[in-house]
């Protein structure tokens, strides 16, 4: 069975907003462009922002639900990202030059009982994945679908924020990755672990409301993974449509 490329994702600031893509060009040993390039920082955070740091330094969908909803829009150019949110006035600003507006706009996002959103980081030639190391997250449809039929509901891709989709495999076939190297077109992506999923996939990117027990899916097989963490072992483009190649 042919297995190609079906979505493209990037989300421009950590956890808040995620934007879909037709085309992306990666480049070896990076993160995929513009992909977490910001990420806000708490009251509670032990970052200086200087280096990669891990995600509980950041306000995030796993602590602060209503995030998950938010839409995101990315200039290249000039740097600024227009956010949208269901219960939010849309919004234009660069992260850091415009931080203030920022932590304005998501104040009624966040839980009172959580530590607020206070400051924006950016880490030089570093997007702020979780993982330690710069990675790609990949994805499969046909996993995303079992995990539905085991809750009875239809879940967005969305709620797993991964960069890439993939489409033509059975479901759980990328857990046998891990070592592997993947092949779409030029670029090629060296498969380095499973990635651990938590409480951020249970809330609705159209609301930002906790509805679907995604963990608790998880454990019909037994696991709390989905998808897998790449790293770029050669760059290219991708586009929606190419095919991907185990080697």
């Amino acid at each position: 069975m042919t297995v190609t490329v079906s979505q493209l994702w990037r989300h421009p600031i950590k956890s808040h907003g995620h934007e879909a893509l037709e085309h992306v060009h990666l480049i070896k040993g990076q993160t995929m462009p513009w992909d977490r390039t910001w990420a806000v920082a708490h009251e509670g955070a032990k970052t200086d922002g200087t280096a990669w740091a891990p995600c509980a330094n950041f306000s995030r969908g796993a602590k602060a639900p209503a995030l998950m909803a938010i839409d995101a829009k990315l200039d290249i150019a000039s740097e600024m990202v227009s956010l949208s949110h269901p219960n939010r006035t849309d919004i234009t600003l660069h992260p850091e030059r415009d931080a203030g507006q920022l932590m304005d706009w998501v104040r009624p996002l966040m839980p009172e009982n959580r530590a607020q959103s206070t400051r924006v980081v950016r880490v030089p030639d570093r997007g702020m994945t979780d993982s330690d190391f710069p990675s790609v997250s990949i994805a499969n449809l046909a996993s995303n679908a079992a995990v539905a039929d085991a809750i009875g509901m239809d879940l967005s891709t969305r709620r797993w924020r991964a960069n890439i989709w993939l489409d033509g495999l059975e479901p759980w076939a990328e857990a046998d990755w891990v070592g592997k190297t993947l092949a779409i077109g030029d670029v090629r992506l060296e498969v380095q672990e499973q990635i651990t999923r938590c409480l951020a996939t249970t809330a609705n990117p159209e609301t930002g409301e906790r509805d679907a027990d995604t963990l608790g899916a998880l454990k019909t097989w037994n696991h709390q993974e989905f998808g897998v963490y790449a790293t770029v072992a050669q760059g290219g483009d991708i586009r929606i449509g190419d095919t991907l190649r185990v080697l």
